[in-house]
């Protein structure tokens, strides 16, 4: 479809060459000429832009501008101004128009001001229409992080998303590391290419380069063909990097430095046009002495590092959280769930949550699928509640819960303590030293 562009001047010549110029670049006109005949249209689907004379016989363009704003939010405005009202223009500008254009003006130069400003209507509206989804993002984060670490996180994604510097994502499993990439993805002019998700434990080193593209078409497919070329143009996500075999290691730091990476069947070398961000929850500098982690790999991945804190350590997160994932599975499962009790509240907002947000999502989707009442109590959270044996009594009330939870997950996997790690969001070691502590029979 057509941009559509209205023009509001009351000169017939001005409205006429205007028309001519812009329908010669591809653009669908329309036209307004008076401030009479621009609010008759307020009603009427609003156009892409508007070139804005700010001088018209019947009303005051900056008047018109605020009508504009409030009818027509996303359309991006223009001014047309003579050289006695430059300063109304900037005036505009600061009402929200986006840029101003004095009168007799450039036709090349009135072309790039548009391109401009849809260009910046298309990432506003891209930006807009990413918040409003990032519920349904990597495993359904939300948008709702209310502590301060998290908000500090969310402004440097914004800084850094447009330009193409490699990003490390650090951070223990469930934190979150995968919705920060999601971001990164979402906010860059990549936006539109491909995001390739790839677990770097599984990567095996001819899956960095393999090109197959020589190969006829019928034999292609996206998974026969090298991740860096799944992501041509795109993101490429390497999740937890640290667990990547060193040999693909090698094999990955070779093509980051040559921007390169070399077909199989002999064919020409093919230049990597796609953003790297990689993940690890392991502690970086233990990753390197214990040689999980190449330092001269690190260093080409992580131009920007961004460290994700537990959700234990911004605590003002876990009550939005918890409400966003209790709305959400409530919609999806047709249950009349609509909040937490008083004592729900608390155990949420005091409870360690060792496998962070993701945990927090697993318990709140089963609780909202076994509960029977209108809120979820600490009942609800804990499904399959065992009494804590007599040996520990002692145990705080968080640790019960705790305990309580690897109890029942241990239950559901039949046992498997790899499948209760990954579903608790620990590392094994950790779940391990737990069932320890606790007691728990297995």
């Amino acid at each position: 479809m057509s941009t559509q562009i209205l023009v509001v001047d009351d000169e017939p010549g001005i409205r006429s060459m205007l028309e001519k110029i812009l329908a010669k670049a591809g653009y669908a006109v329309s036209e307004a000429d008076s401030g009479a005949a621009l609010k008759n249209l307020l009603g009427s689907a609003p156009p892409d832009l508007v070139l804005l004379d700010l001088k018209l016989p019947d009303a005051s363009g900056l008047d018109l501008l605020d009508l504009m704003k409030q009818q027509w939010p996303e359309t991006e405005v223009v001014v047309l101004t003579g050289f006695a009202t430059i300063e109304s223009a900037v005036l505009a500008i600061k009402k929200g128009a986006y840029d101003f254009l004095a009168k007799p003006f450039d036709h090349q130069g009135l072309l790039q001001c548009l391109h401009r400003a849809m260009e910046r209507r298309r990432l506003r509206q891209e930006t807009s229409a990413l918040r409003q989804a990032l519920s349904g993002m990597s495993g359904g984060v939300p948008h709702v992080f209310e502590s301060t670490a998290m908000r500090k996180i969310l402004r440097l994604v914004e800084r850094i998303a447009p330009s193409d510097v490699p990003v490390l994502i650090t951070g223990e499993s469930g934190v979150g590391k995968e919705i920060v990439a999601d971001l990164l993805h979402a906010l860059s002019p990549r936006a539109k290419a491909p995001f390739i998700k790839a677990n770097s434990a599984l990567l095996p080193p001819e899956v960095i380069e393999s090109d197959f593209a020589t190969l006829p078409r019928s034999r292609e497919s996206s998974k026969s063909r090298g991740v860096f070329h799944q992501a041509e143009g795109g993101t490429l996500l390497l999740d937890e990097i640290a667990e990547m075999p060193p040999e693909t290691q090698s094999m990955l730091l070779r093509v980051l430095q040559e921007k390169e990476a070399r077909p199989s069947f002999g064919a020409v070398p093919v230049r990597t046009h796609c953003r790297v961000v990689a993940t690890t929850n392991r502690k970086v500098d233990e990753a390197i002495q214990t040689g999980k982690l190449r330092k001269d790999l690190f260093f080409r991945v992580s131009a920007v590092t961004i460290e994700v804190p537990p959700l234990r350590d911004r605590r003002e997160d876990i009550l939005p959280l918890a409400g966003a994932f209790l709305k959400r599975y409530a919609a999806q499962s047709g249950r009349a769930v609509e909040g937490f009790t008083p004592t729900a509240t608390e155990a949420l907002r005091n409870f360690d949550w060792p496998g962070n947000v993701r945990q927090l999502q697993n318990q709140v989707q089963r609780a909202v699928l076994t509960c029977e009442g209108s809120q979820l109590d600490t009942a609800d959270l804990l499904t399959n509640i065992e009494e804590v044996p007599a040996a520990k009594a002692n145990l705080s009330l968080m640790e019960g819960v705790e305990r309580n939870m690897i109890v029942q997950v241990l239950r559901e996997t039949g046992g498997n303590k790899l499948k209760a790690a990954q579903r608790l969001g620990i590392g094994r070691q950790t779940l391990y030293n737990k069932i320890k502590s606790y007691e728990i029979e297995t």
